[in-house]
């Protein structure tokens, strides 16, 4: 391997270690995934305050742009440098990036310190994930990922909801404010109890493949960015000079890391079919699943009329359904061995919620639709965790916090492009559908245009009721039939999980496997002695600590 360890022995993996260690990741994963939802129903009050409407975009593509350039950067460095230090340069990250953005004085200020908070959040993400795999054998890792994978669904309720009251109540400031005692807890709790060996690198830092794969995220972003703004659009000259820098990233980096010592995301990881199959699954499941996600909440807003902080527990159903399958799975997986079944049965109940999505009319009750969003809820839990977990059982345990933050990386590509192409989809059909609305209303071509772009849920509750159902049957009419486009993604993850290689789960933590720790019964063994010796020293000798073995 390239790394050497600086830790004088190994570490004890009893089991109180490891859920103290499990609930120092929960706090940072609570951090990280609260701050990407509460933002959102703070921005328009954001904007108000600090202007800058015309880059509002940029609140949420700072932060998704670093979050998704240092996910494979974080997963590398795990495995070369260990990962307690890195988790609590994330964390520190993004607690001081919090204070930054309470304290910005204009919106410049406020992008910047998104885009450090990203730096820390998509470590915290990516860290947590790999450190269970760390401490726990992928034997009993499932019944630890499905609460990982619950804190998202919590959080993305949580989060607007938190976001409405701080704006209506407070001031917006509190969005930011919020995160610094949790990150302070957070921070020590993982200073205390985040006992992991560190290492000390033997081969050079591949900069070069950073440094390209973070030029491919960044023209990604911005092509995907560009093509679904309307002021840009696809056929710009801008947009598509970012496309062609994405693709001559891509092959400048394959061709730099077939040729690294210790490449940042070796391509070794693409001969093994089972990480290329799950890592495929998460490709085509985020181009389908949060291109489904961030469309619903907006109809749900319009057509129910209520603020976007009341919209948020109209998606409840299918954050229940989300966590509820989640740990669900991960108890049986850990009780069965098996885990090739959830993604196709996931795929099946994914692909039959988006079907039922595409009834969607202006008259479809309120009630109705967060049954399908249950569903939906219930077939994504079948798969994310799963496939996290199937990534990480099919790779060295040298090479897991590599394969985590991979599989993590494709996953979001795969949402930035969903987002983009079918984002573009539905408003070019909902803006010609509204034209059409007041068009028929007695508005002019101008006024029309004019009206669809300033249309929020408040202006639609002063406008006569059948102008009022007019705009919500443009919705629905608009988001309906955007859902079959995304059908065919969940049928080539259901193809891809009958492909799903089943190996064993194996019984070894990750730090055992590397000689790095001593799990199971002998670690439960070891630390009794040695508190046993601790209480009874021998006579005129001073308590000593029993040997653990070399490492």
């Amino acid at each position: 391997m390239t790394t050497t360890s600086t830790t004088e022995g190994p570490l004890l993996l009893t089991k109180r270690r490891i859920w103290i260690i499990f609930g120092a990741l929960i706090a940072g994963m609570l951090l990280s995934s609260l701050d990407q939802t509460i933002v959102s129903t703070a921005m328009p009050t954001i904007v108000g305050q600090l202007g800058g409407v015309e880059h509002q975009v940029w609140l949420t593509t700072a932060y998704l742009l670093a979050t998704t350039i240092v996910m494979p950067v974080y997963g590398k460095f795990g495995d070369v440098l260990g990962r307690r230090r890195l988790f609590l340069i994330a964390i520190a990250l993004f607690t001081i990036a919090s204070l930054g953005a309470s304290l910005a004085t204009d919106f410049t200020q406020l992008i910047v310190w998104r885009a450090v908070q990203g730096l820390g959040g998509g470590g915290l993400m990516i860290l947590s994930q790999a450190i269970i795999a760390d401490i726990v054998p992928a034997s009993e890792r499932g019944k630890y990922l499905g609460p990982l994978g619950g804190i998202f669904g919590l959080s993305a309720v949580g989060g607007p909801l938190l976001g409405g009251f701080f704006v209506d109540h407070l001031t917006w400031q509190w969005a930011f404010y919020i995160n610094i005692p949790v990150g302070i807890a957070a921070f020590a709790i993982a200073w205390f109890t985040l006992k992991l060996p560190n290492k000390k690198a033997t081969q050079p830092i591949d900069i070069l493949g950073v440094v390209l794969l973070s030029a491919f995220t960044t023209c990604l972003i911005f092509f995907t960015d560009f093509g679904g703004d309307s002021s840009h659009g696809w056929g710009a000259i801008e947009t598509w000079a970012f496309g062609i820098g994405m693709i001559v990233a891509a092959l400048l980096f394959v061709l730099v890391e077939s040729k690294a010592k210790d490449p940042i995301i070796p391509l070794s990881l693409f001969k093994n079919p089972i990480f290329v199959n799950a890592t495929a699954i998460g490709l085509t499941l985020g181009l389908g699943m949060f291109a489904a996600i961030g469309f619903v909440p907006t109809f749900l807003q319009m057509s129910s009329g209520t603020s976007a902080a009341a919209s948020g527990l109209l998606m409840l159903p299918m954050m229940v359904g989300l966590i509820g399958t989640s740990i669900a799975s991960g108890i049986l997986i850990t009780r069965t061995g098996k885990y090739r079944i959830f993604p196709i049965i996931g795929t099946l109940i994914t692909g039959a919620a988006m079907v039922a999505m595409t009834t969607l009319t202006a008259s479809t009750p309120i009630w109705l639709i967060c049954v399908f969003l249950f569903v939906f809820g219930a077939g994504l839990g079948l798969i994310m965790q799963v496939v996290v977990l199937v990534t990480q059982n099919s790779v060295p345990a040298a090479q897991i916090g590599t394969a985590t933050s991979t599989n993590n990386y494709f996953r979001e590509v795969g949402a930035s492009l969903g987002v983009a192409v079918f984002g573009t989809i539905f408003t070019t059909r909902l803006t010609d559908n509204l034209k059409d609305v007041f068009t028929a209303a007695g508005a002019t071509a101008g006024d029309a245009a004019n009206s669809t772009a300033t249309l929020d849920p408040q202006t639609l509750g002063q406008l006569p009721d059948a102008l009022r159902d007019g705009v919500v049957t443009a919705y629905a009419d608009a988001l309906a039939p955007v859902f079959w486009y995304l059908l065919p993604f969940i049928a080539i993850a259901f193809v891809l999980s009958l492909f799903l290689k089943e190996i064993p789960l194996s019984d070894v933590a990750g730090l055992v496997a590397r000689g790095e720790a001593i799990g199971g019964a002998e670690a439960e063994e070891l630390e009794a002695a040695q508190k046993a010796a601790a209480v009874t020293p021998t006579a005129g000798t001073p308590a000593q600590d029993v040997p653990v073995g070399k490492p």
